[in-house]
């Protein structure tokens, strides 16, 4: 009796050593971390009126992909990596997460695609690109990710993961052909489209600073003309004109930058504050517009706001790249090359690395873009 009581208690040891703690307690957190920077995402782009543009849209979009995946994938995940990596529960519960874990994956990197189109064509064409609503082509977009991510996990759901001599104690993709289908897919079709667009985005910001910079210079030099002009007509009881330039054009000169310009309004060109309340000799210049410089104040807010979000975006798709990457390299070469030994500590590992990726856009909006950091300040004291 007490041998069988001995050998009882050495087999409950072993299966406890058998749990993965560590894995609980950072899966854990993990969950918590993406559900709360992710539903903060949504919450300030639906309160802060300076985040509604159609590239925070697109955000809230892959946000919202993050926090399905925390709620809906993660604690199964989680689970069965506490457990040691085996799978306890029922098979059908499986084939349910692998569905769910192909179509949110893929519905991510489908929505930073989508955002790479969707900024390639305000940077092509802007005249045609709606900066203010959501018009037809974004919510077409939109649809289409997310359409697009069902249909390529749906084999799962219509039961090709249902093999001969399955074992029940693995959670994974059994069909190799759709591993690959699946990595084609999602990761190694988009990617390299999604850095084409990117790569075409930022030659036509350049050539768009280069023009700007002509038209620019092209003003300062009407407004010497001006300047001269006034000069020549002499008007010697009002003192001498300034030698340089009006302090609103040696501004725009000094500070030539995407950052701080709008794409290109013709500029006001004021003559000095003697002149303004008198009766004086003036010289016509068609070329140049006078007035309304608060409109132009707008516009340029307006377009500030997008550069601003245009310059966060590259960061999130690299990070996307160096989370997920390994994972699609790893499962693809697994599937390709059945003789090929992959340690499950390294499957886990990359897995683990493509979950954490969920967690990690959150931080870099708040770290690269001021309006959501300007909204996490304000926000986060009053809930603590």
């Amino acid at each position: 009796m007490s041998v069988n009581v001995s050998s009882l208690n050495s087999t409950f040891q072993s299966d406890l050593f058998t749990y993965n703690v560590p894995a609980l307690i950072f899966g854990v957190l993990l969950i918590i971390v993406i559900i709360c920077g992710n539903a903060l995402v949504c919450l300030s782009v639906y309160k802060e009126k300076a985040l509604k543009t159609t590239t925070n849209y697109f955000i809230v979009s892959l946000a919202v992909a993050d926090l399905l995946l925390a709620v809906l994938v993660l604690p199964l995940f989680v689970y069965a990596e506490f457990q040691g990596g085996v799978w306890s529960l029922n098979v059908a519960l499986c084939d349910g997460l692998m569905t769910m874990d192909v179509m949110l994956c893929t519905a991510s990197i489908f929505n930073l695609c989508a955002i790479s189109v969707d900024r390639f064509i305000a940077v092509s064409i802007p005249l045609n690109y709606n900066r203010k609503h959501v018009d037809y082509r974004q919510i077409l977009l939109l649809s289409a990710t997310w359409l697009l991510a069902l249909a390529v996990a749906s084999p799962v759901i219509f039961g090709i993961n249902t093999v001969p001599q399955r074992d029940p104690r693995e959670c994974k993709l059994e069909d190799n052909n759709y591993v690959v289908y699946s990595s084609v897919c999602s990761f190694f079709i988009p990617c390299p489209i999604m850095l084409l667009l990117y790569f075409g985005i930022f030659h036509g910001l350049r050539k768009w600073e280069e023009s700007r910079k002509a038209k620019l210079r092209i003003s300062i030099q009407a407004c010497r003309s001006l300047q001269h002009a006034a000069v020549a007509a002499a008007f010697p009881p009002l003192g001498a004109l300034p030698a340089s330039l009006p302090r609103v054009i040696e501004r725009d000169l000094a500070q030539s930058s995407l950052e701080e310009l709008d794409d290109f309004t013709q500029p006001v060109c004021p003559f000095p504050p003697e002149y303004k309340n008198r009766t004086i000799q003036t010289v016509a210049y068609p070329d140049i517009q006078y007035g309304q410089p608060a409109q132009r104040k707008k516009r340029a807010k307006i377009n500030g706001r997008e550069r601003k979000a245009m310059r966060v975006l590259p960061v999130v798709v690299g990070v996307f790249l160096f989370c997920w990457t390994p994972f699609f390299v790893v499962h693809t070469t697994r599937a390709l090359c059945e003789s090929c030994h992959i340690s499950p500590h390294l499957m886990s590992t990359v897995t683990w690395l493509g979950y954490v990726n969920s967690a990690l856009n959150p931080i870099i909006y708040t770290v690269f873009n001021a309006e959501f950091r300007k909204f996490f300040r304000r926000f986060l004291p009053r809930c603590c």
